[in-house]
């Protein structure tokens, strides 16, 4: 049996060895989606560890439909393209060890995740695609930036960025000390993120049992979430931290399901930050996306 956990981790593994943190892309505020990549059947967005699984350079579009939606709209995947592997979590009924049987004596079952995969093919891979199915279209205008920094209280001047969870607030150099617009409201994100985790917004919590690991894994979670509030805004998604990258890969090779669990962190803290725009959108990951 193929183990999930592992083929998910290693590949973002590799990815992070090769310099590509798969989670970043340059994304085109005029694409689909802002840039992310969507299933061109459903025009749902993926989201989470599935946006990392999907970053794929070589194609000049985000759009991606599974084999039988190709065949279902009377076009077909070319011979020898490969697909790109997406994950999904379903429920799985077990029996529930720990309750009392009922009065027939049969014990209570339970729900637990399953993680299940599944393969999409890019746009690119298909031939003989309906028009308006190989071409990314506007869906959504991108998000304000600064309409999303609002939310926290920030504080300009020195030369660090980071946020203080003891006052709550966010501190960053002033705008002009960057490079340009776009890095310094990719890296507020970034911060942003890190102010979702705080005890009376989503109370990220690591525990004891991590000790140092507790920090790359935050870093992990803001870095990814702030690539996800890159893509709905439309920025141009740049990795900030890349001396965090050794800290990651010990992370994800101790923990095969880090990367799933980060990637989950940061598709939350994102929910959050966008939280009025995102109400009428499904929380979890689903096999029709």
């Amino acid at each position: 049996m193929h183990d999930l956990y592992q083929q998910v981790s290693d590949k973002i593994i590799a990815a992070l060895e090769s310099g590509v943190a798969p989670w970043v892309k340059p994304w085109n505020a005029a694409a689909a989606h802002n840039g992310a990549p969507y299933n061109a059947v459903s025009g749902k967005a993926y989201r989470g560890i599935n946006l990392a699984l999907l970053y794929a350079p070589q194609y000049a579009s985000n759009a991606w439909m599974t084999f039988k939606q190709a065949k279902d709209l009377g076009a077909h995947v070319r011979k020898g393209e490969r697909g790109s592997m997406i994950v999904f979590y379903k429920p799985f009924a077990v029996k529930d060890r720990n309750a009392k049987p009922d009065a027939d004596g049969n014990q209570p079952e339970r729900l637990i995740p399953l993680l299940k995969s599944f393969h999409v093919f890019n746009v690119e891979q298909i031939d003989n695609l309906p028009q308006g199915y190989a071409a990314p279209v506007s869906i959504r205008p991108p998000m304000p930036a600064d309409s999303l920094l609002s939310q926290a209280t920030i504080v300009h001047g020195g030369d660090r960025a980071f946020y203080q969870p003891s006052q709550d607030f966010i501190r960053l150099p002033q705008p002009d000390q960057f490079r340009s617009l776009a890095d310094y409201q990719a890296t507020a994100l970034h911060e942003l993120t890190h102010w979702t985790g705080h005890p009376t917004r989503l109370a990220r919590d690591y525990g004891k049992r991590f000790g140092d690991q507790a920090y790359a894994r935050e870093e992990l979670v803001a870095e990814i979430g702030a690539a996800f509030l890159c893509a709905r805004c439309g920025l141009d998604g740049q990795l900030q931290h890349p001396e965090y990258i050794a800290g990651w890969l010990k992370v994800l090779k101790e923990d095969k399901r880090a990367i799933l669990t980060a990637a989950s962190h940061a598709q939350k803290a994102a929910d959050f930050i966008l939280r009025e725009q995102i109400a009428d959108d499904s929380q979890e990951e689903s096999a029709a996306a």
